[in-house]
């Protein structure tokens, strides 16, 4: 996994105002931090970028 990609990804698709953006290696759509913020509360499914932490440590 290209970390530098992804956190590349994720901040062009915040900065556009884009809730998400598509994963480079599986080409999913992963939801930026400012969306899942916006939700307001965890969801629980250990999102790549949550805010509210409960994601892998290692992940930007």
């Amino acid at each position: 996994m290209n970390l530098e990609e992804i956190r590349q990804r994720h901040d062009a698709a915040v900065a556009a105002g884009k809730s998400s953006y598509v994963d480079p290696a599986t080409g999913y759509q992963v939801f930026t931090s400012r969306h899942l913020l916006d939700r307001g509360t965890c969801c629980d499914s250990i999102c790549r970028h949550c805010p509210f932490r409960h994601n892998d440590p290692e992940m930007p």
